[in-house]
């Protein structure tokens, strides 16, 4: 296997819907056996991209290449070298679960002499074996993740786009779904991700940030942390946290502050220097103050920079 062939190449590709850019002339390159992360908020463009790169919308402009095809021009045929899972799942909650394997498996024109085999490999991999004729509206929706990426591989496709694909599951079962993705990405299959989790991103071997239709970084987790971060983060605990927020965003020498989880972020050019500063704000807004001290920056601390300082330049519109 050669680990630098591309899978899919995208080219100034650009989504209009009347006046609205939904992708903004993006370009980047995904390679074979690989985590590929899409990240940004909700309405960023992730879903539109990747309806586009699965032969399902037609771009305004650009180019996009899914294992070699162009998928403008042979829609149909990119979607035989690919596996599609959206957030919705795609299933038939009124089949059976060996009826949508079978259903799924009749679209993606498995071969009727190896099919035993792969409906196997389906319900095992699922972990639904005992459960083929259980309804599909029955199952849990963790359980229904894990079938509707049974469904989408049944045809052993090279490359595999997940949208959202852990959208409303709960912890257990997201980390659960991501074993499965890195035991599919060993075997050599290209796994395409979009998700707003931004600890899901930390799994993936590369990652582009996209923000209102427009790529704003791009690279490993390890470096959009220690290259795309301009500045220092401080981990600030207080209460009550929401003053403390108020409080935080207007001490000397803080560029951004933001909630996480129990505790507040604070970007910094220095954070020796700043620290002392936001420790006698704090105090005089009579504030309890905790733990007060530098950590390295998350893919959050990231996500947040980059688009707080994009919306502080002038110029394109949001």
């Amino acid at each position: 296997m050669n680990a630098n062939e591309t899978s899919v190449v995208v080219e100034n590709l650009t989504k209009r819907f009347g006046a609205f850019v939904a992708v903004d002339s993006i370009s980047f390159q995904a390679h074979r056996g690989e985590i590929f992360g899409f990240l940004g908020p909700n309405g960023a463009g992730k879903s539109t991209t990747i309806r586009i790169l699965c032969g399902l919308l037609r771009p305004t402009s650009g180019r996009a290449l899914v294992a070699g095809i162009d998928v403008a021009k042979q829609p149909e045929a990119v979607r035989q070298q690919i596996g599609y899972m959206s957030q919705k799942f795609s299933l038939y909650n009124d089949l059976r679960v060996i009826e949508n394997l079978r259903f799924f498996a009749g679209l993606y024109s498995v071969p009727a002499k190896i099919l035993p085999e792969r409906l196997a490999w389906a319900l095992h991999m699922a972990g639904l074996e005992g459960r083929e004729q259980t309804p599909t509206s029955d199952l849990a929706a963790g359980w229904k993740q894990r079938l509707a990426l049974g469904c989408a591989v049944l045809h052993r496709p090279p490359i595999v786009f997940l949208d959202e694909p852990t959208s409303g599951v709960d912890p257990v079962s997201r980390r659960q779904f991501w074993e499965l993705i890195q035991q599919m990405v060993s075997e050599g299959i290209t796994v395409f991700v979009t998700t707003h989790y931004m600890d899901e991103a930390e799994y993936c071997n590369r990652l582009v940030l996209i923000d209102r239709g427009r790529i704003v970084a791009t690279g490993t987790p390890t470096e959009l942390k220690t290259q795309s971060m301009k500045g220092q983060i401080l981990l600030v605990e207080c209460e009550p946290l929401g003053p403390g927020l108020e409080a935080l965003s207007a001490a000397p020498g803080v560029h951004d502050a933001a909630v996480f989880g129990n505790s507040l972020h604070a970007t910094v050019a220095d954070a020796m220097a700043a620290a002392p500063g936001i420790r006698a704000t704090l105090e005089a807004h009579g504030l309890k103050l905790g733990k007060l001290e530098q950590i390295q920056p998350s893919l959050e601390d990231v996500f947040v920079a980059l688009t707080t300082a994009r919306e502080a330049k002038p110029g394109r519109a949001a």
